[in-house]
């Protein structure tokens, strides 16, 4: 009887490890969403200053053809 005790016990234990470590990993992947959200929108805007910036040069280079 102590034998089919201990497996249940252990296989307990090992189904609530791999349950702390699935949480675990959830909030990771949010968290690492949140960090490529922002660093897109933080390239987003920095592609728009740089057409902002770049449009009047363009209008001022001369013409090569």
């Amino acid at each position: 009887m102590f034998w089919p005790m201990l497996a249940i016990a252990l296989g307990f234990c090992g189904l609530a490890v791999l349950a702390v470590l699935a949480a675990r990993v959830f909030v990771e992947t949010r968290r690492l969403a949140r960090q490529v959200a922002e660093a897109s929108r933080r390239v987003t805007a920095a592609a728009e200053d740089l057409e902002r910036a770049a449009t009047p040069l363009a209008a001022h280079a001369p013409r090569r053809g």
